[in-house]
């Protein structure tokens, strides 16, 4: 883990990032919230989500301060880029279904739902948070304070927008795009290659965000495609 040193324009500039991206990919996990308090009395409900959600926040921090201790070790960089860069191109076509979610009947077991299926749905979020903090412990944990409360009461806003403003989705993967590239560029065996070899550097890195929103684009023209032609039959 690195220790910060940078001007106050960079960390911010990086804190916002790490918002975008834990928003980005945390609408499925506000889905969950909803979805295991949806039983629960209205006055329930909000106890549930609450401590079901502080779980869910200490076991997210606790995840993503191991992996950016693993991210340490020699070649594991590049495994989490070329990960973060299959969760971008995920991002934009996975259409994930909600319904195996059970709802609790009790406060407990509404939370137990909400911690337990976001730490199963968390290793996204994990590895795309590490990457984007550039390895900067207090980006990850502030990056999570400010971005969980806004998942918990404002997600449905969140999705609303996402579904009114389809690019945002594509924005998000290409600044995922951005991230992976840039950890696969600073793996410790790699970085001195591209150090010397600058505009090799920008070249892999424009590659690999093109790459994701093209491959992205015209699996969902497909994926249109086929739902118009099952419509016809």
């Amino acid at each position: 883990m690195r220790t910060i040193d940078m001007s106050g324009f960079q960390f911010f500039g990086l804190l916002l990032n790490v918002i975008f991206i834990d928003l980005l990919l945390a609408g499925d996990n506000a889905i969950v919230i909803g979805l295991a308090a949806r039983n629960l009395p209205p006055e329930t409900q909000k106890k549930a989500i609450l401590y079901g959600t502080g779980g869910a926040l200490l076991i997210r921090i606790a995840a993503t301060i191991v992996v950016l201790w693993l991210l340490q070790v020699p070649w594991l960089l590049l495994v989490g880029g070329v990960m973060l860069i299959w969760i971008a191109y995920k991002l934009l076509v996975d259409q994930e279904d909600h319904a195996e979610v059970k709802a609790g009947t009790t406060l407990w077991g509404a939370i137990r739902t909400i911690v337990v299926a976001d730490a199963a749905m968390g290793l996204d979020n994990v590895i795309a948070v590490a990457g984007a903090a550039q390895q900067h412990l207090i980006l990850v944990v502030l990056g999570l304070l400010i971005s969980v409360p806004i998942v918990v009461w404002g997600s449905t806003l969140f999705i609303k927008l996402i579904n009114k403003f389809p690019w945002i989705i594509y924005l998000g993967s290409a600044v995922l795009g951005y991230t992976a590239s840039n950890m696969i560029t600073e793996e410790r065996k790699l970085e001195p290659y591209f150090t010397e070899h600058p505009a090799l550097r920008i070249l892999f890195v424009a590659t690999v965000m093109a790459g994701i929103l093209l491959t992205g684009y015209l699996q969902n023209r497909r994926a249109i495609s086929s739902r118009k032609k099952a419509v016809l039959k």
